[in-house]
């Protein structure tokens, strides 16, 4: 969850931020979403980070099956 996507990102792309991205070399955005409070962006993050793999496997698709790196599209 993060108030600046772009920013985000950069970091991840940059290994800036330490983490799961960092250590696994994750480098493109494929999946996101936009909500209209942080309350309601910190519920949506704990039930995706709760469900299975397969689950987010599936949003990732649903939005993007090509899972093509969504970073340019948002800058």
């Amino acid at each position: 969850m993060t108030s600046d996507l772009v920013q985000r990102v950069y970091q991840h792309k940059s290994d800036v931020a330490d983490g799961f991205t960092k250590r696994n070399g994750c480098k493109q955005l494929v999946f996101y979403e936009v909500h209209g409070t942080m309350i309601e962006a910190i519920t949506r993050e704990k039930q995706i980070k709760g469900g299975s793999r397969r689950k987010k496997l599936a949003l990732i698709e649903t939005m993007n099956p090509t899972w093509h790196d969504l970073y340019p599209d948002i800058l």
